[in-house]
Formats: C-alpha cells, sequence, structure tokens
C-alpha cells in the first residue's frame, strides 16, 4: 500500500509506477502515469500539451482529476476512462479522445544503473535531492525535485529507464503522427520528461496540506 507520513503539518503520499514522456511529429506531447500502487489505487492517466499550447488532463474518476489538477497545471481536465495494456514491449492506451500505442526500445546505460537502486532508497525524499543535481546535468530539463501547486512538493525516486523507438496516436480521431523528441519541454509542472521519448519506473512522494490529503486509513 501506499506510504503517508506526517511531517510539519503536512502528509506524504507515495505513488510507484511508470512514466512515459513521448513527443510526436505533430507537436504533440504526451505524458502517462501508470501507477500501480498510490492512494488512489491503481490508476492511470494522461496529460498532453498540444503544438498551440493547451495543456489536458486526461483522468479516470473525478477524485485523481482534482489530485492531479491540484498538483499541476492544466487549461482543460476531462475525466474519462483511461485502460493501460502492456504485452511484452508493446503499450497501448485509450483515454477518452486518445488512443496511443508506443514500442520500448533497449535499457539505456543510465537505466542499468537506475535499476542497482533499492525501492527503498528511492522512495526516500532525501535521495531525489541528493539526485536533483545529477539529473538535470544528464537529462536537461528533468528535475528529481521542486514545488508544485497549493504549497505542495515532490520529489521523484527513478529506478529505470528505458528507451521508446515507436510512438503512434490519435486524438478525436486525428493523426498524431509519428515518433519526436518532446520538445519543447512539457509545462505541466516544476519539471519535464527526457527530451528522447523513453519509459521511467519511478517512486513519486507528493507532500501536501495534512487537513486536505487523502491516504490510508481515511
Amino acid at each position: 500500500m501506499s506510504r503517508k507520513n506526517q511531517v510539519d503539518g503536512t502528509r506524504r503520499l507515495r505513488f510507484d509506477g511508470w512514466i512515459a514522456g513521448l513527443g510526436t511529429t505533430s507537436g504533440t506531447r504526451l505524458v502517462l502515469g501508470h501507477w500501480q500502487r498510490s492512494p488512489f489505487g491503481t490508476f492511470s492517466d494522461v496529460m498532453l500539451e498540444r503544438a498551440d499550447g493547451e495543456r489536458l488532463l486526461l483522468a479516470p474518476t473525478p477524485e485523481t482529476a482534482d489530485f492531479v489538477a491540484a498538483t499541476y497545471v492544466f487549461d482543460t481536465v476531462r475525466v474519462v476512462p483511461v485502460r493501460v495494456g502492456v504485452a511484452d514491449d508493446t503499450w497501448t492506451v485509450t483515454a477518452g479522445p486518445l488512443d496511443l500505442r508506443f514500442v520500448t526500445g533497449r535499457r539505456r546505460p543510465l537505466g542499468l544503473l537506475l535499476r542497482a537502486v533499492p525501492g527503498t532508497l528511492a522512495g526516500r525524499p532525501a535521495w531525489s535531492a541528493l539526485t536533483d543535481g545529477p539529473a538535470r546535468l544528464l537529462l536537461p530539463g528533468v528535475r528529481t525535485r521542486g514545488s508544485a501547486r497549493e504549497g505542495r512538493h515532490e520529489w521523484y525516486g527513478a529506478r529505470d529507464l528505458r528507451s521508446v523507438r515507436e510512438v503512434s496516436a490519435t486524438f478525436e480521431g486525428a493523426d498524431l503522427g509519428g515518433t519526436a523528441p518532446v520538445a519543447p519541454p512539457v509545462r505541466f509542472g516544476f519539471g519535464s520528461v527526457p527530451r528522447k521519448p523513453s519509459l521511467t519506473r519511478v517512486t513519486t512522494t507528493v507532500a501536501v496540506a495534512a487537513r486536505g490529503a487523502r491516504g490510508e486509513g481515511e
């Protein structure tokens, strides 16, 4: 289950899963969060930034939509069914008007290094704070800690990194094109995903005001 801690009037909520950062030749960039363990159970959500700068959230329930929208910045929020399937190296995602498919490639050298990080260590905010500097140097635009909306703070502990070698997607029936760098960087929060399309295993910790948080036992 997800861990929660009471620290200085805040509650720390932990999310374990995967983040895919993808670019398309149409200029639309996508960020998939596939959370296998969280305070909301297992769920997935998709953030899109269109070529014209519109930022859109697709989330499966009002509860998850409210939480994500309170943490990141969007122009539009839609509550739609979000389904993710994984077969070998191929991921398929359906989220309301979005149909997405991507294929992962080889694990990068950095991914091999991250796989050696114990999960208990990756889940500690102190570790994310320590790795923030190296992450900025190795992956421009990437941050492993920072401030979010409503006074929230976040820490990202990466545990694996794989390349994405193929992306295909349609939105409201329109083809978004083929694989492209995530450029310009997405503008949902304090940092972006790697410029090269990638899939990252991550433990994310979000510190929220205790009164407004939801966690185990509530």
